[in-house]
């Protein structure tokens, strides 16, 4: 099982490997694929960088927060109904 779990991991490694050979070659001088980097571009990618961080944090503490809410009213919810069967009535 081991040997047949390390052959597939070895022949996947080697698809990406050729795979991603074809992008790592020199064809356009080296450059990349978004051509020439200068100041502006370099200066342009922090400003982004700098704005994306912040957004990525503050709409994560939204989502936990909404999260954190249903389980809240979820919790309440099975409080409300395990309650004593003296405050709920019947036998």
């Amino acid at each position: 099982m081991r040997k047949r779990l390390l052959a597939r991991l070895f022949s996947l490694a080697a698809l990406v490997s050729l795979v991603l050979c074809a992008s790592a070659s020199a064809a356009n001088d080296g450059r990349g694929f978004y051509g020439a980097t200068d100041d502006k571009v370099v200066t342009d990618a922090g400003f982004i960088l700098i704005v994306a961080f912040p957004v990525f944090v503050f709409l994560a503490s939204r989502l936990q927060a909404h999260l954190d809410k249903r389980k809240a009213a979820r919790k309440a919810a099975a409080k409300s109904q395990a309650g004593s069967a003296y405050l709920r009535g019947g036998w």
